[in-house]
């Protein structure tokens, strides 16, 4: 449905975008993560043809981006990070005028303006001004708006940025049931966001792509996870634990009436736990607590966006 092949773009000295490249496919739903200034957005200008690369190449359902761009950005509807809305409008002639000028009109433009209202729960304030909506309620105007041309890829920067809980919630159920019949660039650097939405996961840091996975596939391939114990016991605990198969390094946790806690650091595959087991039957040792943490997606974001 996407690809994109060698994205560069510079502002200035400034390389925003360097030799990028990734594929979505279609009725996928791609979390596009970065920390802040690491190209997202500007990546997701260029795909929906807003600004030009320097060089590189993004095709659009088969159909290269600098070849037609009108008919590419036909295929898109995009929720930019500022949402784009007129307060003064009600809701419905918003919606109207987003719908004319991308040439609809007549009882089609009409139809979608009425499916849209129905899909993003906007019916009960489609005669009420945006300026008095809330938050959330602006939110789903700009997906309504992005979707109103019913295209079959949707592009969202941050479309929850700003929100409280209650309509980060709404506004992730929506994301899951667009993406049942569309393919989804979700934007953001919401890890939790995203673990809840997105199938795979594309990492973008000083412009360059350092993780392209399946998102389960991200979270454990070749990362390390953790083994926490709770330990009442005599002897070198430090020595003992970190000498057990699998064990890459440990650090002392916060113990109580006594024992000794220790997070220990095991490679890939590795679980130490039976082995720490027996090793704390031979030596007389009480395990008090003991349970293995794998990686999380905020470890790994960190490990790769560190430098």
């Amino acid at each position: 449905m996407i690809r994109v092949r060698n994205l560069s773009k510079n502002f200035g000295r400034i390389r925003a975008v360097d030799d990028a490249s990734f594929d979505v496919a279609a009725g996928e739903i791609l979390g596009f993560l970065g920390p802040n200034g690491a190209g997202k957005t500007t990546t997701m200008r260029v795909l929906t043809g807003y600004i030009g690369a320097d060089s590189g190449s993004v095709a659009i359902d088969g159909r290269e981006l600098a070849e037609d761009r009108g008919a590419a950005r036909a295929k898109i509807g995009y929720l930019p990070e500022n949402n784009p809305l007129y307060e003064e409008m009600t809701v419905s002639e918003y919606l109207d005028f987003v719908g004319r000028v991308r040439g609809m009109t007549g009882d089609a433009l009409r139809e979608r303006i009425g499916v849209n209202l129905g899909l993003y729960g906007l019916e009960e304030v489609a005669t009420r001004d945006i300026g008095e909506l809330s938050k959330g309620y602006r939110q789903r105007v700009g997906l309504a708006q992005a979707a109103l041309h019913d295209p079959p890829i949707l592009i969202l920067d941050e479309p929850t940025s700003g929100l409280d809980p209650n309509q980060i919630v709404e506004i992730r159920n929506l994301i899951r049931e667009i993406g049942k019949t569309k393919t989804v660039i979700l934007s953001t650097h919401n890890l939790s966001e995203v673990e809840a939405t997105c199938s795979r996961i594309v990492i973008i840091h000083k412009g360059r792509i350092v993780a392209d996975e399946k998102t389960e596939a991200l979270d454990l391939e070749g990362r390390e996870s953790t083994v926490h114990v709770v330990i009442r016991g005599q002897g070198d605990l430090r020595a003992a634990l970190g000498g057990l198969p699998g064990v890459t390094g440990l650090n002392e946790t916060e113990g109580e009436n006594g024992s000794r806690g220790f997070a220990l650091r095991c490679g890939h595959d590795a679980d130490p736990r039976e082995a720490l087991f027996d090793l704390a039957v031979q030596r007389g040792w009480k395990i008090i607590e003991m349970h293995r943490e794998s990686p999380k997606l905020e470890d790994v974001f960190a490990q790769l966006t560190r430098t």
